[in-house]
């Protein structure tokens, strides 16, 4: 049997599904989460603006959409091989000039609005043409003005806010946004390293003993300070008494007969007084009298 040809209705019907879909297929592009587009005309180039994300119709066969990560993202330069190849840990030199490997990580992402920008003077590869080479350069930097001690010790933090503050200058100037740096490791050769932790722990010895000497001068003027305060004591004391002799010294002259009184407190209670008026200026044992009033006469 012959086999009948399709007839020509039929194949214009499946070639205009083919186009239709084609054509659909060009003029739709999803911007999946987290991404941005950029819009590459054949006809004008790259596109101002970017497009976010969800459905868009283009210009089927004309604008190409080029996607770009806009999330968080990072970058890690830590020697991972023998030879620490570009991938490797950075090596500086100190402000002494000593020998100092760094692994550090940034984290950025990139400007959503100045995407366009991005794409048409960095491209795609813009991790490798900036990113990179900066982070090397400004780590580099900012050890070498730092010395070696300081770096593994006191002055990390330092070092790092001086990187993040080069690098972010780089990136604006890029369309990029520095999220953080951080200094994951700093290693000095061996031998330099117990030389400087020798050398802090001479240092805090130093300081230890520097303290001590500071406390016993405290102690020793705190010492002084109360027995100045003693002696005040004494003196104010002694100033007081001599006043209150001399008021009594007083009293006593402008009152003889508290001179009679004293006395006669002074007697009591085993002695009864009684004191007489001034004329006769004498005193009396009142127990002797009694004695002498109980005994009988013969």
């Amino acid at each position: 049997m012959q086999r009948t040809p399709p007839s020509r209705r039929l194949l214009w019907t499946v070639g205009g599904v083919v186009a239709a879909a084609l054509l659909i297929g060009q003029s739709v592009k999803v911007i999946p989460a987290g991404h941005v587009g950029v819009v590459f005309s054949a006809l004008s180039g790259v596109k101002p603006g970017v497009i976010q994300e969800g459905v868009h119709f283009v210009t089927p066969f004309v604008d190409r959409v080029n996607l770009y990560d806009a999330r968080l993202q990072e970058i890690t330069l830590a020697h991972t091989d023998e030879d620490g190849g570009e991938s490797g840990a950075i090596r500086a030199r100190s402000q002494e000039g000593l020998d100092i490997t760094a692994d550090v990580t940034v984290q950025f992402r990139i400007d959503r609005s100045k995407a366009a920008i991005l794409h048409k003077e960095l491209g795609r590869n813009y991790v490798q043409t900036v990113i990179s080479p900066q982070i090397r350069s400004k780590v580099r930097d900012a050890i070498g003005q730092f010395s070696a001690a300081d770096i593994i010790s006191t002055k990390r933090q330092q070092v790092e806010a001086s990187i993040s503050g080069a690098l972010r200058d780089v990136f604006t100037k890029n369309n990029l946004l520095l999220d953080a740096v951080l200094l994951r490791e700093l290693r000095i050769p061996d031998s330099i390293a117990k030389a400087i932790e020798l050398k802090q722990a001479a240092e805090q010895q130093v300081a230890v003993e520097r303290n001590k000497l500071q406390q016993a001068e405290i102690s020793a003027k705190r010492e002084v300070v109360v027995a100045e305060g003693a002696a005040k004591s004494a003196i104010a004391k002694a100033r007081g008494d001599a006043e209150a002799l001399t008021l009594r010294g007083r009293a006593l002259r402008e009152n003889p007969q508290l001179i009679q009184l004293t006395v006669a407190e002074k007697l009591a209670p085993t002695i009864q007084t009684v004191m007489l008026p001034a004329d006769g200026n004498f005193l009396l044992d009142m127990k002797s009298l009694q004695t002498a009033a109980s005994t009988p006469k013969p």
